[in-house]
């Protein structure tokens, strides 16, 4: 059995790390790892040797695509760090992530401050209430400024990032960290690269800045401990063991997000954030019981603790394709144990899972385990599971709260080279999309092509790139196409459609009334019945919306899904012999086309929010591209000697964008965007659009 078995819960750390893109997530759990002796020599990203980023594409691209778990040990504590994209293509990654961990730090640029990306991550982790701590990183760049990424985290986050360590020195002088808890200079030892801390005396002319930071410290503890409040008030000292509770009590509750600083890439501040996770995060015992439903009765909720005595619960939240073990299901236990051939519920499947080979995940190197407990996070060999299923132990089922992902705003089409390539090809999508829940394969009907789906342009680019060296298939990419939705604009009543084949026996007698209208953005597709006294019977009316439901994926303007349509089936008749729920479901589908042509559709195109940082003399020409490509410019501000411009783009017009903007700038802007909202499209280019599909 593995010694992280004999740790108690209570010394259990499951986190997760979170930023924008490029922020230094990974180097940050780099520097964790050598720390706590997980590696014996430091990976770096920007020379493709970090161990999280173990993919062949994130080594080339420097950047990290799939989360990927490690397990560490820091002062008895065992302690599981998933480490997540920054990318907005891969923000499920984030998402499914989240939803498992018991806490995570958010990690900001020291230069920067709060970035699109992060804003977005941030929200995530607030609606799974995740309680964070915050790491100021590349506090040694120019330009870097603590206070003002504090202030940036309060205004535009709203969150109440509370220092409890300052910055010694800053740029090329940064040297640690005053902690503010025990009063104490906190520096990096440069001899052992941080292995170990230097505690001194506050420097003279910092005292008076840590004395500021204390009492800030203080009054944002006392808004939420009637304690410390009295104490303060009162001038009492106030012993740090009493602080740390308090501000541990704080995160658990998400009164305050602890915050401090270091630069991982020079090896400083990470070994004070160390010390934070043990001291202030929460273990899985101090987290909410984790609520689920009965399977016998959906209404009634169930709660499941952090407790090995608990009946056994576990929520698959991410498949992995290795090609030495083959599918690796990642499993959150929140109760009970299971051990190696085990007998599991499935809920999802109702079906029996055999538990084969459990393994303890460190990046893409595993070792292999007895069994798991409430807490742990382990890979498991030879379960047939996919993203969000629950498993948990037959005679006390319960069905854990699945995730939800966003929908793919972007299509390819992918064209098997051979006929040989054809076959590979299929087998790998399908493993691509059990692994990926953004990643969608369809084949065009009329076409026969196979059309690959997701989040944005470099989400399909390291698709097509694992297709082509991981599962070795020769395929040709066509042009990227934007997934439009189409809707309708106004509300019709009583469209009135009968379906009636009469061939030669028994006939079908179909019969509906309904009325149309555009449903609120996002709430997707609502059915109304709306039938009395019996018109038609009720075993027919799931067929009617079943009908509808189908209908709406193939459009009637272009053929584009249909988005944010609300149905009111009103009346309609029935005939007792020929009636079928067949009939009643070509019924649906056919007042579905009737009716929504009536009610004036158009298209919807996906709008991305887009950031652009740029120097000063190219914001002329920034602005003028974008304003080309259709964008609304939202507002411009400084930050530090760079201009920020913020627009909403409609996605058409952004592909190739990166080549522009650098060719616009001499290479000196970057810029990060992510979806905002569907939004119409203008009459000239909707016509272009439907012309075009139709003509085909």
């Amino acid at each position: 059995m593995a010694v992280a078995q004999k740790i108690g819960l209570d010394k259990y750390r499951n986190i997760g790390i979170m930023a924008h893109i490029d922020a230094g997530k990974t180097t940050c759990t780099e520097r964790i790892l050598y720390y706590t002796g997980k590696t014996h020599k430091i990976g770096e990203v920007h020379e493709g040797a970090a161990e999280m980023d173990w993919m062949e594409q994130e080594k080339e691209r420097g950047i990290t695509i799939t989360s990927a778990a490690t397990t560490c040990f820091w002062k008895d504590h065992h302690i599981q760090i998933i480490d997540t994209p920054g990318h907005v293509d891969f923000t499920a990654e984030v998402e499914r992530s989240l939803r498992v961990l018991d806490s995570a730090i958010g990690v900001f640029c020291g230069v920067a401050g709060v970035q699109p990306q992060s804003e977005t991550v941030w929200r995530q982790a607030d609606r799974y209430g995740v309680p964070r701590m915050i790491f100021v990183n590349k506090m040694d760049r120019i330009g870097a400024d603590f206070y003002a990424v504090v202030a940036d985290l309060r205004d535009r986050l709203d969150a109440n990032a509370v220092p409890i360590a300052i910055p010694v020195g800053v740029e090329d002088s940064f040297a640690g960290v005053i902690d503010l808890i025990t009063m104490r200079e906190r520096l990096d030892n440069p001899d052992d690269r941080g292995m170990t801390l230097l505690d001194r005396e506050i420097r003279s002319d910092l005292k008076e800045q840590a004395d500021k930071w204390r009492v800030n410290l203080l009054e944002a503890i006392s808004d939420y401990d009637d304690d410390i409040a009295e104490r303060f008030l009162e001038g009492e000292e106030i012993d740090p063991a009493t602080l740390r509770k308090a501000i541990h009590r704080g995160i658990i509750e998400g009164k305050i997000f602890p915050t401090t600083c270091g630069t991982a890439f020079k090896d400083k501040g990470v070994h004070f954030l160390l010390d934070t996770i043990v001291d202030y995060l929460p273990s899985p015992l101090e987290i909410p019981p984790i609520k689920g439903f009965d399977l016998n009765d959906e209404a009634k909720e169930l709660e499941r603790r952090s407790d090995i005595k608990d009946p056994f619960s576990a929520l698959a939240f991410k498949i992995m394709t290795d090609p030495h073990v083959g599918k690796l299901s990642f499993l959150r236990v929140y109760s009970g144990k299971m051990a190696r051939g085990d007998s599991v519920l499935n809920v999802s499947s109702g079906k029996k899972e055999r538990v084969g080979r459990l393994l303890r995940m460190h990046a893409n190197t595993r070792e292999q385990i007895d069994e798991a407990q409430a807490g742990d996070i382990v890979a498991c060999v030879g379960l047939s599971v996919s993203t969000g299923d629950t498993l948990c132990e037959e005679a006390k089922p319960i069905r854990l709260e699945s995730m939800t992902f966003p929908e793919p705003v972007i299509k390819v089409a992918v064209e098997p080279k051979t006929k040989a390539d054809q076959e590979k090809m299929s087998i790998a999508l399908q493993r691509l999309a059990e692994e990926d829940p953004t990643f969608r394969v369809e084949t065009d009907h009329e076409t026969n092509q196979t059309l690959i789906s997701g989040m944005g342009e470099l989400h399909l680019e390291i698709i097509v790139d694992r297709l082509l060296r991981e599962f070795k298939v020769q395929a040709g990419v066509g042009k990227p196409q934007v997934a439009y939705r189409e809707t309708i604009r106004n509300r019709v009543e009583n469209i009135e459609t009968k379906y009636i084949k009469q061939t030669g026996g028994r006939g079908q007698y179909g019969h509906v009334i309904c009325n149309f209208a555009p449903g609120e953005p996002g709430t997707g597709y609502i059915f109304k019945n709306k039938i009395t006294g019996g018109r038609i019977p009720k075993e027919y009316i799931p067929s009617v919306e079943k009908g509808i439901e189908e209908a709406m994926v193939g459009g009637i303007l272009a053929g584009y899904p249909f988005n944010d349509l609300e149905v009111e089936l009103t009346d309609g008749s029935f005939h007792d012999v020929d009636s079928s729920e067949m009939a009643f479901k070509i019924a649906g589908s056919m007042c579905f086309k009737a009716g929504t042509k009536k009610a004036r559709p158009y298209l919807l195109e996906p709008v991305f929010a887009v950031e652009v940082e740029c120097p000063e003399s190219s914001m002329g020409d920034v602005i003028g591209d974008l304003n080309a490509r259709r964008g609304k410019v939202l507002g411009m501000h400084e930050r530090g000697k760079s201009r920020i411009v913020k627009a909403h783009v409609p996605l058409s017009e952004m592909f190739g964008y990166s080549t522009d903007l650098r060719s616009k700038t001499q290479g000196r802007a970057t810029y990060s965007m992510e979806f905002h909202s569907y939004e119409e499209v203008p009459a000239t280019i909707s016509e272009k659009i439907v012309k075009k599909i139709n003509e085909g």
